[in-house]
């Protein structure tokens, strides 16, 4: 596959006003990805732009607006809203494309582009590939004619029409009457959405994370920060704690005690709940090389099966759809339901979770450990050097570590796709050699820079 140039893991992500996330970048998306949507027939073609709260949002909307509408597409813009709310708007819009400007979990510094085919899905990497190798152009290629320049106009309700579908997403005959829940908005994108969903459903919402400024998006908050949800559960005596990140597409949540709980511990408790009640597809889930062996070990005592894929979550929605699967995520929190969505949907993912608590009658604290954690260890290393991976000695060091885990554990080591960044993670029984492998890597990848 072809080097990529603009387009990680992710979409296309970085430092705000800084290559590759600056006006005129973004001009480029909009009318590299406007011209490759356009069909040849005569009808308007339409593009929906959601954002986060980043104050550069402000910068590359209309950048985005002005690229799209140049190359003769009509804009809907929503302003602040779910990444899985852009998703669904572009399919219920019968848009031909659909943009999120975000970062997600990041702080908001940084700012990113999110793209969405016209079924509501993120783009494969080879339509990614193709925009890309249309950005370069000159900016003057392929413009629309004088008279059919897109026309601009903003949804004030898309974010109604988001809880009205979230809420759907809940059991019908459910309620949650009685329940006094904690949520951290981080600030984000659900900094509105997410209380007045939870409230309709009936619940005593206790909302923290929800004054953007631009600025304080993930700051100390969300699903980066559980500490803060924590804190929160326990000032308000909340019976559970939802905690959303920046753009609303992953959740973590607590326990009455403030204990966090982590994506694979939802997946688990989810798709044991659908499997007992003949709503499991595909025999099991699918999650990544992250997720921990625990949660493997716990499906298969079930009869269920675990299938991992490399990390984002859309590659885990790829083999989904691949495979029949309804129900997959990363232990980060992208959890996706794909009965009621093409991406990973925090909210949606936090409200499963609310109908297996509601349904029990159980505190959270009973439900959440459905299985035991193998010991992990991750360390994340910061680099320069343009190819650490294939230094001699890394090489080296990660043979090593291979051969020591042989058969009672495993390595992974992989460059991040939104940071330069090479994340270091080991798990295995004997916590010990876990340590002592991932620090022995990580040194090696430190020393090559």
């Amino acid at each position: 596959m072809a080097e990529r140039r603009y387009f990680g893991t992710d979409g296309i992500r970085g430092r705000a006003n800084t290559h590759p996330m600056t006006p005129e970048v973004a001009l480029r998306v909009g009318l590299a990805a406007g011209r490759m949507f356009m069909s040849s027939d005569d009808r308007r073609h339409l593009v929906v732009i959601g954002k986060d709260t980043r104050l550069s949002g402000y910068m590359i909307e209309p950048a985005l607006v002005a690229g799209f509408s140049a190359a003769g597409m009509d804009v809907r813009t929503f302003g602040p809203l779910p990444t899985p709310g852009v998703a669904m708007m572009t399919r219920s819009m019968r848009a031909d494309i659909g943009v999120m400007i975000s970062a997600s979990h990041n702080a908001y510094l940084d700012n990113g582009i999110k793209l969405f085919g016209p079924d509501g899905y993120k783009l494969s990497d080879a339509v990614e590939l193709k925009i890309e190798s249309m950005m370069d152009e000159a900016l003057g290629s392929g413009l629309a004619p004088a008279d059919a320049i897109g026309r601009v106009k903003r949804i004030d309700d898309s974010q109604a029409r988001y809880v009205e579908i979230a809420k759907a997403s809940f059991p019908k005959g459910l309620s949650l009457q009685g329940l006094r829940i904690a949520v951290d908005c981080a600030n984000g994108a659900g900094y509105k959405v997410a209380p007045t969903t939870l409230y309709e459903l009936g619940a005593e919402v206790c909302a923290v994370g929800v004054e953007p400024n631009g600025l304080n998006i993930n700051e100390n908050c969300g699903s980066t920060h559980p500490e803060t949800l924590a804190e929160a559960v326990k000032r308000y005596r909340a019976d559970i704690g939802i905690a959303l990140d920046g753009d609303a597409d992953r959740v973590i949540i607590c326990d009455e005690n403030g204990r966090v709980i982590d994506g694979d511990q939802i997946m688990a408790m989810v798709a044991l709940d659908w499997a007992k009640r003949g709503l499991l597809k595909g025999g099991g889930l699918v999650a990544t090389v992250m997720s921990n062996l625990g949660l493997e070990r716990r499906l298969q005592a079930e009869g269920l099966t675990l299938e991992r894929t490399k990390v984002g979550d859309r590659y885990v929605m790829e083999r989904m759809r691949e495979g029949g699967f309804n129900l997959g995520g990363e232990q980060s929190g992208h959890i996706i339901l794909h009965d009621y969505a093409t991406t990973g949907d925090g909210l949606m993912s936090a409200l499963q979770v609310l109908a297996v608590l509601v349904e029990s009658g159980k505190p959270m604290s009973e439900l959440a450990r459905q299985f035991e954690t193998v010991p992990q260890k991750l360390e994340n290393v910061r680099y320069t050097a343009a190819k650490p991976l294939e230094d001699a000695k890394v090489v080296a060091a990660i043979a090593d570590a291979e051969a020591r885990l042989d058969g009672v554990g495993r390595l992974l080591v992989r460059p991040s796709g939104t940071e330069k960044l090479i994340r270091v993670m080991a798990e295995g029984d004997d916590e010990k050699l876990v340590k002592s492998v991932v620090s022995d890597v990580a040194a090696a990848v430190k020393a090559a820079g």
